[in-house]
């Protein structure tokens, strides 16, 4: 009796000892697989649907709906003033805006008015209009996870792409300016 209580106590002894180890296996494989993950490949689950209804106003006080954004493929831009990588991107999305290939709309995202027009007229303005979402419903309803997210929409107002995280010379010529190229020919 006393040497099945002895094995009883080893295998305890066993699996205590064990079950660290395991643990922290299981948690090397996750982290090791969350390591291979492309953060800026977030899916969105509006691609292939319209725009979100919206009327609000823009920076300037004007009123804009989703129908003002339908007819031209266009890009939809989500900044903030507060934003380090938005600096980054803007330089970008002027050189983009200045080669007139795309119409760009701006989102302003959860700002200070005056603070978003100060940022404008300090760096410039790529946008044809900037909607103004300050307390960031519009931009809840677009699935935004944070700023800059660009938005790639087709004639009918139809979202076909989202880049999350800054636009660069390289995935614009690479993968945005091809895809607006096709949406256009459509």
């Amino acid at each position: 009796m006393t040497t099945d209580i002895s094995k009883i106590m080893n295998k305890k002894r066993l699996s205590i000892t064990l079950l660290p180890l395991v643990i922290f296996i299981c948690l090397a494989i996750l982290f090791a697989r969350g390591l291979q993950l492309d953060p800026h490949k977030l899916p969105s689950a509006l691609i292939g649907k319209p725009l979100p209804v919206f009327t609000l106003t823009t920076l300037d006080g004007k009123t804009i709906s989703e129908k003002d954004l339908q007819g031209k493929v266009l890009l939809l831009n989500v900044w903030a003033s507060w934003c380090l990588t938005c600096r980054v991107e803007h330089a970008e999305l002027m050189n983009i805006a200045a080669s007139h290939q795309i119409l760009i709309y701006g989102l302003n995202y959860k700002d200070q008015l005056d603070a978003a027009n100060s940022w404008l007229q300090a760096f410039g303005n790529p946008y044809v209009a900037t909607i103004y979402d300050p307390k960031g419903m519009f931009a809840l309803n677009l699935g935004v996870y944070g700023v800059p997210e660009t938005y790639l929409i087709d004639k009918q107002g139809i979202i076909r792409y989202k880049q999350v995280g800054e636009i660069t010379n390289n995935n614009w010529q690479s993968v945005i300016l091809p895809l607006a190229k096709t949406l256009e020919k459509s």
